[in-house]
């Protein structure tokens, strides 16, 4: 998903209530110790190291809602293998704010890096700030393990450090073309994308697979606006964009990116009298769209993610409880991902004892096998997920619906 990378699993029993948190970043823990992460604090712990694990992701600008989304189950799975009681090292938990931006992403991670506590990280959260950081991250062997970072070329990029627990683009987008056209019956498609590293791979990969599905597609990429994340773009882009789409003739709209801007381009679509189908991607799979677009115009949208819907998983409900009374709002997009980001390197943690390290981390990721609340955690070797499963949801009553996975909704 997410260049920015945008959200959660929402799932109509969670979504509702979800509003944006006032909190800001937690405060760096104290560090010190090996420079190999793993700092010894025995004053405070009774003799036990103490490891810090911490989230990278946008926690401000207009996307933060997504980073709240993760920041706080990170905090969760730390507070709950901490209260556990059983374990030989002391848990704590930081994080670094790069508003999803790539500009901003090598800064924060230099800030996890110079933390000498740090031993490993959930995120970065968007794809492209990953992109930007995980060279850092790598010179560092400090391994990131990404709750929603989508982008195919992530796998690419030669990083041992680079882990992510969500299936990529290239399983999203060809599933949303086969939805889109198959399922919703559109033959006649104008897709567009933020210009991101995010959008823009995710809206080839749809463009190609909808075309082969024998659907005409006319595309288009708009640059993200500065309002809403770190693009070029200004929000009086849209209505001329919009009354573009609505002359060409198209029945469905498919736009890769997030949130904030698809919310403008929704309300562009919806003055410019367009009557079609709108569908996004995992980005904007977030009650902030509805919120920000009006129910009205977002009624029936139709929004993609790689996300679980954990509404009916009995071992995931005392995950959503737990979370709302910590964040004081309901799990949303990627949150259980990044519940079981940060599970997975609990796991590594314990296997490894006090005597863990940034390089021993690294080295027992790749041979993981956790069983989260979303999936079962099994790495390829390049630090892809294994599994490829794809979720389709609706607006439905101005609430976010699951209408289960894309191959069979």
């Amino acid at each position: 998903m997410l260049n920015r990378r945008v959200v959660l699993t929402v799932v109509p029993l969670v979504v509702a209530g979800m509003a944006l948190s006032a909190c800001g970043s937690s405060k760096k823990s104290s560090s010190g110790g090996s420079s190999t992460g793993g700092s010894s604090t025995a004053a405070n712990t009774g003799n036990k190291p103490t490891f810090t694990i911490a989230y990278e992701g946008p926690l401000s600008g207009g996307n933060a809602q997504l980073g709240l989304n993760m920041k706080f189950a990170v905090q969760l799975a730390v507070n709950e293998a901490n209260a556990a009681g059983d374990l030989p090292f002391t848990l704590k938990y930081t994080d670094a704010d790069d508003q999803g931006s790539p500009d901003q992403s090598p800064a924060a991670a230099q800030k996890l890096i110079d933390d000498k506590s740090v031993i490993a990280v959930v995120g970065p959260a968007f794809s492209g700030a990953t992109k930007a950081a995980e060279p850092k991250f790598a010179d560092a062997s400090l391994a990131t393990v990404s709750p929603s970072a989508t982008s195919p070329t992530l796998a690419d990029g030669g990083w041992k450090t680079f882990f992510r627990v969500v299936a990529d683009d290239n399983a999203q987008g060809p599933a949303d073309a086969d939805y889109a056209t198959k399922k919703l019956g559109a033959k006649n498609i104008f897709a567009i994308d933020d210009a991101s590293a995010y959008g823009q791979p995710l809206e080839k990969a749809f463009e190609d697979q909808a075309k082969s599905d024998g659907a005409t597609v006319t595309h288009q990429s708009v640059p993200g606006t500065t309002q809403c994340q770190a693009g070029s773009g200004n929000t009086q882009q849209y209505p001329g964009v919009a009354t573009t789409i609505k002359n060409s003739g198209a029945d469905t709209v498919f736009y890769a990116g997030y949130y904030c801007d698809f919310a403008l381009l929704a309300k562009a679509l919806n003055a410019a009298g367009f009557t079609g189908k709108l569908m996004s991607d995992d980005g904007s799979l977030d009650p902030k769209y509805i919120e920000q677009a009006g129910q009205n115009v977002a009624e029936g949208t139709y929004i993609s993610c790689a996300c679980a819907d954990i509404s009916t998983n009995s071992a995931a409900q005392d995950f959503l409880t737990k979370f709302k009374a910590l964040a004081k709002f309901d799990s949303g997009t990627y949150s259980p991902e990044a519940f079981d980001a940060a599970n997975t390197i609990i796991s590594v943690l314990k296997q490894l004892g006090a005597g863990a390290t940034r390089e021993k981390v690294l080295a027992a990721l790749p041979s993981v096998d956790y069983k989260g609340i979303t999936k079962e955690v099994k790495f390829q070797s390049n630090g892809n997920i294994s599994g490829t499963a794809v979720y389709i949801y609706q607006v439905k009553g101005g609430k976010i619906t699951s209408l289960g996975l894309a191959s069979t909704s």
